[in-house]
């Protein structure tokens, strides 16, 4: 009776131990189309942005961005590179170019690169906890990126790429992260990066001596 007892106990035991494991671990599949990559697509945001240039200085700003796939090409290394031209508006009724950006996948990772400067922004297959260099195909050091599952619904599934969270509250703060939706691709971006003064008068008390704060939210994602 005591060996089929403890059999029983050992049965309900990894069963759990299995829920335990599809819990904790979500995943998408691959999760390419958390970014769609389709020529003709836009992606409209409102962005609100503040620049500090040093103590009780700094600028308030708010616009749009619009970002529209315009075109395909295959480089030297056989690649698909699809080309974005990034619009900046006051309104949203009169856009002026800003610049152009480029998204790949190599590898299995998605690379943003703008300004010749690439980044990993999703490693695929999307699995929650999974860490990845955002460095890894630019010369600089490691920065280490995290994936959290906010939503796994099958109609809004969302991810949030942890980009950085650090906060010394003496020199520095550093909290960065992107939030992309399955089937839309980048919905939220966060930026904040400071520097507090430092000099002995004011040490310790937070007080903002320079960089900047952004914040970008989607308004309407189209494809054609």
């Amino acid at each position: 009776m005591d060996r089929f007892r403890a059999l029983f106990y050992l049965v309900i035991l990894m069963l759990f131990a299995s829920c335990d494991r599809e819990v904790e671990v979500p995943t998408f599949e691959q999760g390419y189309d958390f970014q769609p990559l389709l020529v003709g697509s836009t992606w409209t945001y409102s962005v609100d942005e503040t620049i500090y240039f040093g103590e009780n200085d700094s600028e308030d700003s708010s616009y749009f961005l619009r970002d529209h796939i315009r075109t395909i090409y295959v480089n030297d290394a056989r690649e698909q590179v699809f080309v974005l031209a990034r619009y900046r508006s006051p309104d949203q009724e009169s856009w002026e170019f800003d610049q152009e950006y480029t998204l790949l996948v190599r590898e299995d990772k998605l690379i943003r690169t703008v300004n010749n400067q690439p980044e990993v922004v999703l490693d695929f297959p999307l699995i929650e906890g999974k860490k990845w260099d955002g460095n890894l195909f630019r010369n600089a050091n490691s920065d280490e990126y995290e994936l959290q599952v906010i939503s796994s619904s099958e109609s809004d599934a969302q991810v949030k790429i942890l980009q950085e969270e650090s906060d010394d509250e003496i020199t520095f703060r550093d909290n960065r992260y992107e939030v992309f939706q399955k089937g839309v691709g980048l919905v939220e971006k966060y930026a904040e990066v400071l520097t507090y003064c430092s000099r002995n008068d004011c040490l310790g008390e937070q007080l903002i001596d320079s960089g900047s704060k952004l914040h970008m939210n989607l308004l309407s994602y189209e494809r054609q």
